[in-house]
């Protein structure tokens, strides 16, 4: 798995002011003509309140600092922090909070990119790098939301189904490969990682819309989602 420090040397050979604080990293960094303000976690951070109030505090500060600068949020994440102070204190809502400002930044204007470089599991995934404008993964990056034996939990399907339904459907599939099928990440990066970034900060994108389901379509990963989504907003009525 690729260190923080490497990434920052592949993404930006212009150069980079990056700071870590922890688990924590933040700083600016120049790709092709724009500057880009990085926020990110390592090590595979577990999100637990003073984590998930760090790093929106940061989005925040971007957003007054450098208004519609783009923001480029780089991943490596076990999910959120499962620990009882965390949780007696209210993680959902910080979490939530976090998810809230950077959907605010991406109003604002700001191009919000998501790269996931190590771990993205659940919540730290749900909440940060899924609700940029665009998401992608390196080859060796580790996505998914929810295990086969949680998934089995929660919907009560035997974890042997499960595991059957996986080989052939990418919903039910954990990998970065069966993300991209379902257009939750948009590409994965390899080689030049600063030319991909540098085109994806170019790439025109109406903020205000969401291709992923036409991605999961015309991948065959999530073959409904776009039909169905499209009957609930015209045939509701």
């Amino acid at each position: 798995m690729i260190t923080p420090e490497a990434l920052f040397d592949r993404l930006f050979p212009q150069g980079h002011d990056i700071a870590s604080e922890g688990l924590f990293f933040a700083g600016v960094a120049k790709a092709g003509y724009d500057l880009v303000s990085v926020i990110g976690t390592r090590e595979k951070a577990h999100i637990g309140i003073d984590l998930a109030m760090r790093m929106a505090a940061d989005v925040i500060r971007v957003m007054k600092e450098r208004p519609g600068s783009p923001i480029l949020l780089l991943v490596d994440t076990a999910g959120q922090k499962m620990a009882r102070r965390d949780e007696l204190l209210g993680l959902n809502g910080y979490i939530a909070h976090l998810a809230k400002t950077i959907d605010v930044a991406r109003r604002r204007g700001h191009r919000i990119i998501g790269l996931v470089y190590g771990e993205a599991v659940s919540a730290g995934f749900l909440s940060s790098s899924l609700l940029a404008d665009v998401c992608y993964a390196l080859p060796e990056a580790e996505v998914r939301v929810m295990n086969l034996p949680a998934m089995s939990r929660v919907t009560k399907i035997p974890v042997e189904r499960l595991e059957e339904l996986s080989k052939d459907s990418a919903v039910f599939a954990p990998g970065v490969a069966n993300y991209v099928a379902m257009g939750a990440v948009r590409a994965i990066w390899d080689g030049d990682l600063a030319a991909a970034l540098v085109n994806a900060l170019e790439e025109k994108q109406d903020p205000n819309s969401d291709a992923r389901r036409d991605y999961g379509e015309q991948r065959k990963g999530r073959t409904l989602a776009r039909a169905v989504s499209q009957r609930v907003r015209h045939d509701a009525a």
